[in-house]
């Protein structure tokens, strides 16, 4: 769903269950629709390209550039981390204390697509850094999460170590917990 559009971005809605660009779980990608949209309007127009990713399973914004200017620039503050990335998600119980900066190591093992988080340094480990308030407490809370620094399964993993899962994740979750709680997919946004 396009959200915002003009001479140099395209803002888009990716759902759960569509990967960003195109990778191993085959199908159509959001890359590829972009791409289609925006080339109805103009054949020759150049690809949208992504200026950040969301994992497949999670649901939410995503900004194209339409033109290489615009590209560099949406790159440069991703990766300068001048842009605020804020997410919403259900947790399973409540979150003590209601708000923190919580600071982690994260190991990532290609080949088995998971990462693994740590409480101290280790070889091949990157500091994480994930902010939380709690907008919403119960036996499933609702947190707004300030995304510090940008890794791979950062927000699952991090909130799991913590003993508190994303609601729908099963790699990294309580899988009973979830079938409890009827939840079908990833509740992250």
């Amino acid at each position: 769903d396009v959200v915002y559009e003009d001479a140099d971005v395209l803002l888009v809605n990716k759902h759960a269950g569509i990967s960003v660009e195109r990778d191993d779980k085959g199908g159509v990608c959001l890359a590829e629709l972009a791409c289609r949209y925006v080339r109805m309007q103009d054949p020759q127009a150049w690809p949208p390209a992504p200026c950040h990713r969301l994992d497949n399973q999670t649901c939410g914004l995503i900004l194209f550039a339409k033109n290489p200017r615009a590209e560099e620039i949406l790159v440069r503050a991703f990766r300068e981390r001048t842009l605020d990335k804020r997410y919403v998600c259900l947790v399973r119980g409540m979150m003590k204390p209601p708000a923190a900066t919580c600071r982690a190591y994260l190991i990532k093992d290609a080949q088995k697509a998971r990462v693994q988080v740590l409480d101290h340094p280790a070889p091949g480990a990157k500091s994480i850094v994930t902010a939380y308030e709690t907008v919403e407490q119960g036996p499933v809370s609702r947190l707004l999460v300030h995304l510090v620094t940008g890794r791979t399964h950062q927000i699952r993993a991090h909130l799991a170590a913590l003993g508190h899962p994303l609601l729908g994740d099963d790699v990294y979750g309580d899988r009973a917990f979830n079938r409890a709680k009827k939840a079908r997919r990833l509740m992250l946004c």
